[in-house]
This record gives structure tokens, sequence and C-alpha cells, in this order.
């Protein structure tokens, strides 16, 4: 086994500084709002895990029906000698891919990149375990930071998955594409994940389950405030609420003080008022269409070669060759 190579370039008290920092000014802000990365700790992780189970819950399975059947053609298309995955690199998903490009031949190196050291030493060791002879080079970073410092043997192609993109507002999509751009050599890939625009109750019912799976999960932010930051937020007077904007055509998570109150932050030396039905936004997800996706891929220097959709059209997969 060839033992994996980690480069960190996010300092040890990262991830508390940016937090402090995001709810300074997200909490101050009019609305309020939080970044949804937040949601990730231990927890939260759990709890992501049991949504992307549940029956309403469908971007996971669609998208991993698409590349059970699509794996060995990306491979095929992109000879890839390089695969680059931006967040966790231990998914059933990644596997399908890394399998796909051994089998073609071509896969020397895999470059995961997360911002969770843990997360991604756990991945990293796990592939060069399950995958012997394959080079392994981790890197704990932000992808909207790190992109120009990933190692790689061209050519790559650089999977992100799981309709992360839709997590960015439009400028800040656009900014990631041309980031990716960047750094990729002309006849490089990308391959991207998005969500697709469908019936409103199926988009809606997957962010707000009968079971309250995503409830928890959405409030779960608070309790990482409360956790680091010695908050008092009263979780439980926080109700979930998830709502379609037909304008952006994207579903909002937010969260809604069901009673007027006052959260001090003492970590921040801040104390933030909520007035009874005030909303904490906590997350956009945006769903695509083909014709916008092509668009905005043009717009950052990519032409989309490959496009496919699971057996529903619910989701869309795109392979993207740097131009």
């Amino acid at each position: 086994m060839t033992e994996p190579v980690v480069d960190v370039h996010l300092a040890e008290d990262h991830a508390a500084r940016a937090l402090a920092a995001d709810a300074r000014v997200g909490l101050a802000a009019n609305p309020k709002t939080l970044p949804p990365k937040w949601f990730y700790d231990a927890r939260g992780s759990e709890l992501f895990e049991q949504i992307t189970r549940l029956p309403e819950y469908y971007p996971t399975r669609a998208e991993r029906e698409i590349l059970g059947d699509r794996a060995g053609e990306i491979a095929s298309t992109s000879q890839a000698h390089t695969l680059v995955e931006l967040g966790s690199g231990s998914s059933e998903k990644t596997r399908l891919l890394l399998d796909a490009l051994r089998a073609a031949g071509t896969l020397h190196q895999f470059v995961p990149l997360d911002v969770s050291r843990t997360a991604l030493r756990e991945a990293a060791a796990a592939c060069a375990v399950d995958y012997p002879g394959l080079t392994v080079h981790g890197v704990v970073g932000d992808f909207t930071e790190h992109l120009a410092l990933l190692p790689g043997e061209v050519p790559r192609v650089v999977a992100f998955l799981g309709g992360t993109i839709g997590n960015l507002l439009p400028a800040e999509r656009a900014k990631f594409l041309r980031s990716v751009r960047h750094v990729l050599e002309p006849g490089e890939w990308l391959l991207l994940g998005t969500d697709l625009v469908k019936d409103v109750e199926t988009v809606r019912v997957a962010y707000d389950d009968a079971a309250g799976v995503t409830a928890e999960f959405n409030r779960n932010v608070l309790h990482v405030l409360n956790r680091e930051l010695g908050a008092d937020f009263d979780v439980s007077a926080f109700s979930h609420v998830a709502l379609w904007d037909p304008e952006n055509e994207w579903i909002e998570m937010r969260l809604r003080a069901e009673k007027a109150m006052r959260v001090t932050i003492p970590a921040l030396d801040m104390t933030v008022s909520f007035e009874e039905g005030e909303e904490l936004h906590t997350e956009i997800s945006a769903k695509f269409r083909r014709e916008g996706i092509t668009t905005e891929l043009a717009d950052a220097g990519f032409e989309l070669t490959r496009w496919w959709t699971d057996s529903a059209d619910r989701f869309g997969l795109s392979l993207s060759r740097a131009v």
C-alpha cells in the first residue's frame, strides 16, 4: 500500500475563526443569515446521511443512478490520469468513478479536497487501502480558496457532485466555475452534479420530510452556535421552513422564531434579538435547467460535451471540457 500524502492549507483554528466571523456578520444582517456549511459538525453529518436515505430525498439516489450507468463513459471520454474530488472522498459515488477510471487503465492519482482534517485523512487512508498502487494526495482546504493549490497529473477530471453548486448564489457560482477553469489546462474536465427544476411539491418535500430529519438538520446549526460560541439559543423555539422561490428557481431553508427572544453570544460579545415570526435564512438550493447550466459553464470557459439525467429526469450530470 502506498501511504497517502495530505497537504494542510487551513490553520488549526480556521473553523473557529470562520464560524465567529460568519455569525457576527450574518446575525447582524437583515434578514439574518448563516452559511449552510455550519450544518456539518459530526451530528449534522450524521443527520445528512439519514436525509440521503429518506424516501423524499431523491438527489443522492438519482446521481448515483447516473454514475452507475455512465461512469465507464466518463472514464473513456476523459481518459483522466487524476480524479480530483471537491468534498468527501469516501462516498460510494466516488468509488464508482475510481473503479471506472482504473478499469479504463488511465487512473494514476486521486486528490480529495475537504475542509475537515479528520474526514479527509480517513477518506485518504481508506482509498489507499482499497486501491493499492493508487497515489492518494489529499488536500485540507476550502474549494472557494485553495483550488490553485490542487496537485494532480494531467489530464484531470474535477468532480463536484451532489448538487452542492446549488448552494451558491449566482455570482458565487460564476466565481467558483471561473476558479475551476483557471486551474485546469485546456482539454481537462469538470464533472458537475446539478439538481433539476421539476414539480414544486417533489422539491419541497425533499427539504421538509415527514419524519422531520431535515428540520432537525436545519436546527443543528443553532446547536453548533451554542456549543462553539457559548450562545444560548432556545433551539426548540425555532421551526423549520422550506419555501420554493419560483423566480430564482431555488428552495430556501429558514428557521422561524416562534416567539420573541434575545440571544446572547458570549464569544462574540453580542446580543441578537428575534421578533416572533422572524426568520433566519440558512440555505438555498438552486435547481437548474440544461440550457442555463450550459450557459454558465460556457461563460466560465467550459464546453459541455456530455449530459446525462436519471431515469426520472430529476438530476443532471454534465461532463465539460476546459477550452
